[in-house]
């Protein structure tokens, strides 16, 4: 058994390396319009919708988030929905409120070896307003269904005010978990947890999650060895509200949530090493914010907007896109903003040069984006609605 998990590992290892160092750089020479796209309403009448993803397992399903604590799924067309776990008990009472809240059940994420061994992971606020990742496995005996009864939490951490919880979570393609931490909440980083890797909080963090219980720490994360600071993949962080790696070339895109002006998305290659910066709290995207800390060697954004008037509010990040059925938006970064529903594309032009533009104004409140296993997207309205991007016509 431990010699076929070796061989398991290497394999995924090897399939990294071939990504990082093989996989194109797509450039677009002319930006794609709106015209050629529309959003079909795929599932409708939910609460509070946050996330759609799919297991990987060749079933076509999907399952879909609700900040409450319900996952439900579906099949491939939206034409059934029934609940695969429901842990509504457990999460922060707020999420089933009437009011806003950033807490509740905020993450989700299916195992790369989902057919074989059935695990899965979720990422929630439990009723004292701590972060929990927790693992589940599917139920032996319904594919849809989860197993209730076996829960076992493997990480939890503190959260100093309601707000700025993170949450999200994704496998890499080293076969890693990433999970995202906001800085603690509240307003202007008042912990400092944005600059100071002994905190997690601000962060990406990278695991190992085929540990027996628990997780293990991965051996080449960049900050092994300092006190704290074993899990941190990335820092500088405010609230990073979805990220994702294109299955194409394996890079890491992410959306970090601004404080009091500018929206922003990350970029971190796939041969990256880890422990970049991307400059919070002293840097607000690529302004200055704080200019009594010094944030050394800050990654900038590859795209930024101010958040006011027709842009919104808070920025959602997305995906870049690897399906079939929209060609012209092959290698496009796709994000948008909760408020406004605004989606802009990021995408390297010939000049191999960062650009972003608005692509359409969906009049959606974009919780999130998903992907399917083909890589066509869907759009998480948390108005009650998921939308698929479909061809127009």
């Amino acid at each position: 058994m431990r010699r076929t998990i070796i061989i398991v590992w290497l394999c995924l290892l090897f399939s990294a390396a071939v990504i990082a160092q093989d996989a194109p750089i797509t450039q677009i020479e002319t930006p794609p319009t709106a015209d050629s796209v529309q959003l079909q309403p795929f599932i409708t009448d939910l609460r509070r919708p946050l996330y759609i993803t799919h297991s990987g397992d060749g079933s076509g399903r999907l399952f879909i988030l609700e900040q409450g604590g319900v996952i439900y799924v579906t099949n491939s067309t939206g034409t059934e929905l029934n609940i695969f776990l429901d842990v509504s008990p457990f999460v922060s009472a707020e999420a089933n409120g009437s009011g806003y809240t950033e807490r509740g059940l905020l993450g989700l994420a299916f195992h790369p070896q989902y057919a074989q061994n059935g695990l899965f992971f979720i990422n929630y606020t439990d009723r004292q307003g701590a972060t929990v990742v927790a693992r589940y496995t599917v139920s032996s005996e319904n594919a849809n269904q989860a197993n209730i009864n076996s829960a076992q939490i493997i990480f939890t951490h503190p959260q100093p005010f309601p707000n700025h919880n993170g949450g999200h979570m994704a496998f890499g393609p080293d076969g890693y978990l990433y999970i995202s931490l906001g800085d603690g909440g509240a307003a202007n980083d008042p912990l400092g947890a944005g600059q100071n890797t002994d905190i997690l909080l601000g962060k990406i963090l990278r695991v190992d999650v085929n540990a027996s219980t628990g997780y293990a720490i991965p051996p080449d994360n960049p900050f092994v060895g300092t006190d704290g600071a074993d899990e941190i993949w990335a820092y500088g962080l405010r609230n990073v509200w979805r990220f994702s790696f294109d299955r194409t070339t394996g890079d890491l895109y992410s959306g970090d949530v601004g404080q009091n002006a500018w929206e922003e998305i990350n970029f971190q290659p796939a041969d990256s090493p880890g422990g970049e910066n991307y400059g919070w709290n002293a840097y607000e995207a690529s302004r200055v914010f704080n200019n009594r800390i010094t944030a050394e060697n800050a990654v900038m954004p590859i795209a930024e907007y101010e958040h006011t008037g027709a842009n919104g509010c808070s920025v959602t990040g997305g995906y870049v896109y690897r399906g079939e059925a929209l060609p012209a938006l092959q290698g496009a970064y796709l994000y948008s903003d909760y408020c406004s529903g605004r989606i802009w594309i990021a995408y390297r032009d010939t000049t191999d040069t960062w650009q972003s533009s608005v692509f359409l104004d969906s009049g959606l409140q974009v919780s999130s984006f998903g992907e399917d296993e083909n890589g066509e997207l869907f759009i998480v309205n948390y108005s009650g609605a998921v939308y698929r991007l479909i061809p127009a016509g």
